[in-house]
């Protein structure tokens, strides 16, 4: 299957939760933003949202400075 992530195509076997896909990505804990299909998808709901095939994921990692 392929989703598009960030604007590119990416490659991944089978559907998977948001939760593992930010782990894969090496992610997992860290401060981001996640949209699904232009919706945001809260933090307590990225363990049991899938992301189907041909899905549009965009995430936006956090970061603080001055």
């Amino acid at each position: 299957m392929t989703i598009t992530l960030n604007g590119a195509p990416h490659p991944h076997p089978e559907p998977i939760s948001i939760g593992q896909l930010l782990q894969n990505l090496g992610l997992d804990g860290k401060p981001v933003v996640v949209e699904l299909e232009g919706q945001a998808v809260f933090p307590r709901d990225h363990a049991q949202t899938l992301v189907q095939p041909g899905a549009r994921v965009e995430i936006v990692t956090l970061a603080a400075g001055g």
